[in-house]
């Protein structure tokens, strides 16, 4: 299937993605949600999956991404190293594939980055440089792509980023027959545009929902706009759902997939998180109780009573900072 003569993933495309980096990364678990909110909140005809994301390598779903994309080089381009830029996980991610496939990475990091996900990196043997913010730190990823000919790994945009996580939807529509319906957080776009296309593919009758913060609500502006937007700032505790812009393939796949956006703001985001942590002792970042949030927030009546699945996309966060977030 083609939108605007973009090509949609098709189901042999990320079966054979998931065959290509199956040595190097886990089938995460899915787990069901029966205690504290998901019974008390929804009642226990509501039945609660969550597809663990959290405990894939590098701590998101990041590697499958990365992996995609470092997996698709020559020989000629991985001896020449890799770039990319992220507010952390994927640069972790693209610093394990690098190391994982004996190439050298260096990523571009913000400096209010989370100092647990800026030593990961350079655990993994990536170099780091930082930068003030974001925009910044896409021209300072483009000179590094142009000066040293490194492989730009997009954080969220492009045919094999998303045939990558797609393989998380594939996972998921395996594991849990029947959804009614499944949330995916959104930052960039990526993780949303191949879960959707993955679902669709399998269970089409599955209704999928995108979330995304207030402070960072691209897509939202996107969908209604019907062309790629940004945001001048970024402003929201979900650092990782922070992309300053959509792009045009991620944006495609998610406007054919996608049936409803919702937004949420960061206290809820922190109730989910503490929701998280009691119930289902999951320390998540903020972007990983992001579907919570949407669950218990504006899809709660509308999902009441249905099969959910939802995605906890990840987990890179220190103990002090969580402390801080979660409520």
């Amino acid at each position: 299937m083609t939108t605007n003569g973009i090509a949609h993933p098709t189901l042999d495309a990320i079966r054979e993605t998931r065959h290509l980096i199956d040595p190097y990364i886990l089938r995460t678990p899915v787990w069901r949600w029966q205690t504290g909110p998901a019974r008390d909140l929804l009642g226990e005809e509501t039945e609660l999956f969550l597809k663990l994301e959290l405990f894939q390598h590098t701590g998101t779903f990041k590697a499958r991404g990365a992996l995609s994309n470092l997996l698709s080089l020559n020989e000629q381009e991985l001896a020449r190293g890799v770039t990319a830029i992220s507010a952390g996980n994927h640069a972790i991610a693209v610093s394990y594939a690098a190391r994982i496939l004996g190439t050298t990475a260096k990523v571009v990091m913000m400096n209010n980055a989370n100092p647990a996900r800026v030593e990961l990196c350079r655990e993994y043997g990536a170099e780091v440089i930082q930068v003030p913010d974001i925009h910044q730190g896409f021209e300072k990823v483009k000179e590094i792509e142009a000066e040293e000919g490194r492989f730009f790994v997009h954080p969220f945009e492009g045919p094999r980023t998303v045939l990558g996580t797609a393989t998380v939807g594939l996972e998921l529509a395996e594991q849990v027959p029947d959804l009614d319906a499944v949330i995916i957080p959104i930052g960039g776009g990526g993780l949303c545009a191949g879960i959707s296309a993955a679902m669709k593919l399998l269970q089409p009758d599955c209704r999928v929902y995108g979330v995304e913060p207030e402070g960072a609500d691209t897509m939202h502006r996107s969908f209604a706009s019907g062309r790629v937007e940004s945001l001048d700032k970024v402003q929201t505790i979900a650092d990782s759902l922070g992309a300053p812009y959509t792009a045009p393939y991620s944006l495609a796949v998610c406007r054919q997939n996608v049936d409803e956006l919702v937004m949420i703001d960061d206290e809820q985001i922190r109730e989910a998180m503490g929701h998280l942590f009691r119930s289902m002792k999951l320390a998540c970042e903020p972007a990983g109780a992001a579907t919570t949030a949407a669950l218990f927030g504006p899809l709660r009546e509308t999902l009441r009573g249905k099969r959910v699945g939802l995605i906890v996309c990840g987990s890179n966060i220190d103990l002090p900072t969580f402390a801080k977030q979660a409520r």
